[in-house]
């Protein structure tokens, strides 16, 4: 029996691939044999042209998406540029900090709006080009936020969100097993990303590396092989989980 193989071969599509997570994700992707189409809300040329630079296609693709229009058309320039879409990694998200008792509705509402019905519009529009295509597999990037409440952040609409995102991609996973879609969650812990790196959270997000088991935050580089791996063969078997990427975090 041939070992299971960690290479991707078809088209990507990476959501929040200007920077951060979604940046490395959709360059790992490409490392690993895909071609990516790289989405986000502000330019991502940077993130195609590093793709481009190692010799895979890629494709960057401004969008909104929480926009529905917008997702389903950045799906179909994703197939017209690079062909049948194949697999997808959403990690757009956006981030705030606000106390329960006076966070504005817009504030609560806009986070919604990008980070779970961004990731339902997102993942709707892939799995209709991918039920066409004869099957595909999704990851949604979830949070450790989505199962503890992160000590000293006043966060409740993105605690909320994350915590969404997992179920709702548990839903769509057993609603798409039978029809060749395979959808699972990657959750990251504190990550030295741009966002983290927010005044609003920095010096908190600093605090937690000592609590952490592995004694430090991630680096988005240690988001590319959980990703790629739920996303391949490797995990033909895996449909409906949630990987927990945090340095043993929520273990304690």
């Amino acid at each position: 029996m041939a070992p299971p193989s960690f290479q991707l071969a078809g088209v990507a599509l990476v959501t929040g691939a200007a920077g951060g997570i979604g940046a490395r994700v959709a360059l790992g992707l490409a490392e690993f044999g895909a071609d990516v189409a790289c989405l986000d809300v502000a330019s991502s040329e940077k993130t195609a042209a590093a793709i481009q630079e190692i010799g895979r296609r890629a494709v960057a693709i401004t969008a909104d998406v929480s926009d529905t229009a917008q997702v389903a058309d950045a799906v179909a320039r994703t197939q017209d540029a690079l062909g049948p879409l194949r697999y997808a990694a959403n990690c757009a998200g956006i981030h705030s900090n606000a106390p329960a008792e006076t966070m504005g509705r817009d504030q609560w509402q806009r986070l919604l709006d990008v980070n779970l019905t961004g990731v339902f519009t997102c993942c709707q529009a892939e799995g209709a080009a991918m039920l066409a295509n004869g099957g595909g597999s999704i990851v949604n990037i979830g949070s450790i936020s989505a199962v503890i409440a992160n000590r000293g952040l006043a966060q409740v609409h993105y605690n909320s969100a994350k915590a969404g995102v997992l179920h709702l991609t548990t839903s769509l996973a057993l609603e798409w097993a039978v029809r060749g879609i395979r959808v699972n969650a990657v959750s990251p812990g504190y990550t030295a990303t741009p966002m983290a790196k927010h005044p609003d959270v920095w010096e908190h997000v600093k605090a937690y590396a000592d609590d952490i088991p592995l004694g430090r935050l991630a680096e988005t580089d240690e988001l590319v092989g959980p990703t790629v791996f739920l996303l391949g063969e490797a995990a033909s078997y895996v449909t409906g989980t949630n990987l927990m990427v945090d340095g043993g975090a929520t273990a304690w």
